[in-house]
């Protein structure tokens, strides 16, 4: 068989900013990708998108996929990633009635409050233990005090790949127990709590069914292929959160390996053989679909401050400039937005720098290291819970664009880090389409192609961790990291 002749498979990528479709051949060579641009509202903490927006967007995203040379009739199969935790309600049409709540929208503190107190014992068989104001469970509960009605009115909840799922297939679908992870699911069982959603009086006529990552939900419908250009009867497969479709679209799949995704903001995803609990609740585990656990969390800090805090800048310039003044001494806490979910759970949290920058150098400088700096601490978090965290790092993100921010963050890891030659997470989701023919990990290790590896330098190693205990002391001094993984960290460091 020639790879002109091979299976191809699509993957979708529903993110903040876009959507990117993927089509990839059995053997790894891309086949065509096309992107299409999304908007969304943030006002303090709340962030919003219209989710009418998704299934249009997507297919733009198709017809510039198409243009670019891929063939979609040869689609064998396809999946969708989503945002993790993003929720809106549908109604019996198909038509989404509320704005989508988005993987980082904080308004329902208050829900989290109850939800917690109801569903303690079931979090904590989770391994989480206590949800956060941004997962969906609360999320819901705060849409539903506002539609008391949606019951009686036959809508039902919906995540982000959900929505394009049932305009792919044209009737409703079940959702996958990645995206419905932070809904209350029970990835082991997978089932939905039954008495905890009593008790939150969420009737269950409002929930979706339930079924795993890389499971056959459907088919391309007629309406659906003559808006998209896909052939009718492509089979769907139930995806995952962008997270672990990235981590899908890195290699990463063996126990011990992690992906590191420096996009708007820093996700951490791994392998393990068993599930991972965590005491203050921010590192949750997926399922994977080989069977194994898939730990990791999500932060708040990452490259999203960028343009914001440059949004005219030539960056390629002001790299150049800020590489002679790493290590610096000008320790930052880079947060996108307000509150930190990872590495530790801190909703007051707020960006903050040891002093004031000399120079736009300086302030950029400084927060590509604070941004390695999180990173690193989220290592010593998932190594103080028991996470095997000695096998391969991939880095994949927009981040990675970056040359000397990709070695700085080898420097302050002080390990190997690898970059894949076409990682993420719409290319994620066409290993996870593949896996239904082939296991999953035979699916990464033919698609996933590695370009290059990144060594530490010994040179910076001292000063690095001289700067990244002092920063460890900055974040203990708010209040915001517990002792605890302060003394883990400090004495890993030590090591």
């Amino acid at each position: 068989m020639t790879e002109h002749d091979e299976d191809a498979w699509l993957g979708i990528d529903l993110g903040t900013q876009g959507v990117r479709a993927v089509v990839a051949a059995s053997g790894g060579r891309l086949l065509g990708e096309g992107s299409a641009p999304l908007s969304s509202l943030r006002r303090g903490d709340r962030h919003e998108q219209d989710p009418q927006s998704w299934w249009p967007a997507v297919c733009v995203a198709l017809g510039r996929a198409r243009a670019a040379g891929a063939d979609l009739g040869r689609v064998r199969g396809m999946a969708v990633d989503a945002t993790s935790g993003t929720i809106a309600l549908m109604d019996r049409g198909g038509r989404c009635r509320t704005p989508a709540l988005m993987y980082d929208d904080g308004r329902a503190s208050a829900e989290a409050d109850q939800v917690n107190a109801v569903g303690e014992r079931q979090w904590k068989k989770a391994g989480y233990r206590r949800m956060q104001r941004s997962w969906g469970l609360p999320k819901l509960r705060w849409l539903l005090d506002r539609h008391p009605r949606a019951g009686a009115e036959g809508w039902r909840l919906v995540h982000q790949n959900d929505v394009v799922n049932r305009a792919l297939v044209g009737h409703d679908v079940p959702t996958d127990t990645s995206n419905a992870l932070k809904t209350g699911a029970d990835a082991a069982a997978v089932a939905w709590p039954e008495e905890v959603l009593a008790a939150l009086d969420i009737a269950p006529g409002l929930l979706p069914g339930l079924v795993l990552p890389g499971t056959v939900i459907g088919s391309v419908c007629a309406a659906a292929a003559a808006e998209s250009g896909l052939a009718e009867g492509t089979p769907v497969v139930a995806g995952m959160t962008d997270g672990c479709a990235a981590q899908l679209g890195s290699g990463a799949t063996a126990v011990g390996s992690w992906n590191s995704v420096m996009g708007t903001t820093l996700v951490l995803k791994g392998v393990s053989r068993s599930l991972v609990r965590d005491p203050h609740g921010v590192v949750y585990s997926h399922r994977s679909p080989s069977g194994h656990w898939l730990p990791g969390g999500a932060s708040s800090v990452g490259a999203g401050l960028i343009a914001r805090d440059f949004p005219h800048a030539d960056l390629d310039r002001l790299t150049a400039e800020a590489a002679p003044l790493l290590p610096t001494d000008l320790l930052r806490y880079p947060l996108v937005s307000p509150g930190e979910r990872f590495p530790f759970a801190a909703p007051d949290a707020r960006a903050f720098s040891s002093r004031e920058p000399a120079s736009p150098a300086e302030a950029f400088a400084a927060l590509l290291q604070g941004a390695a700096y999180v990173e690193r601490l989220c290592f010593d978090y998932l190594d103080h819970l028991g996470a095997p965290t000695d096998g391969a790092v991939v880095l994949t993100g927009g981040a990675t664009r970056n040359p000397v921010w990709n070695q700085l963050r080898a420097d302050v890891l002080q390990r190997p880090v690898t970059l894949p030659r076409h990682a993420q997470p719409a290319l994620g989701m066409a290993v996870l389409a593949a896996s239904t023919r082939d296991t999953l990990d035979e699916a990464a290790a033919a698609m996933v192609r590695p370009d290059h590896t990144l060594e530490p330098r010994s040179s910076v190693k001292t000063i690095h961790e001289e700067r990244y205990l002092k920063l460890l002391d900055l974040l203990a001094e708010r209040g915001w990291l517990p002792g605890a993984v302060a003394a883990h960290a400090r004495e890993r460091t030590a090591r």
